[in-house]
């Protein structure tokens, strides 16, 4: 047996040629096939349940929350008290929620906007999200 697998490794260019010829039609289906060794590699492809990363509004349009901009502010502000939404409510990411607290604090100070009203002529401004149904729900 070793002096088989010793004759053929010396011999191997002329058995191949020699074993080509006697498979005939055989041949042509292994001369067809690709011989390189990346078709054994894994390919890479995207996962298909991956959800798409999460962002907030604000975040997803790049817009900042400015204390001059009373319309945007307003969006975040209950019409009946006056209260600053949570975070739970809005969907804001954390930054976003504290940028916005601050901004209309500050329009506050200056007298931009009410404290303890929304300003009647953003009552019919377009929803940004619905208070009765918050993001993350709460406990109560």
């Amino acid at each position: 047996m070793l002096k088989l697998g010793k004759f053929l490794a010396q011999n191997a260019t002329l058995v191949n040629l020699v074993g080509r010829q006697q498979l005939g039609a055989a041949s042509r289906l292994y001369s067809a096939a690709p011989e390189s060794s990346d078709s054994d590699l894994p390919i890479d492809i995207t996962n298909p349940y991956e959800k798409d990363p999460q962002q907030c509004i604000l975040c997803k349009h790049s817009i900042e929350p400015h204390y001059k901009n009373v319309k945007l502010l307003s969006q975040f502000q209950s019409p009946y008290t006056g209260r600053i939404y949570g975070r739970h409510i809005t969907g804001l990411c954390k930054r976003r929620q504290e940028q916005v607290e601050q901004a209309i604090l500050r329009a506050q100070q200056c007298l931009l906007m009410p404290g303890y009203h929304k300003d009647l002529d953003f009552l019919q401004d377009p929803k940004l999200f619905d208070p009765e149904r918050p993001v993350r729900p709460h406990k109560y």
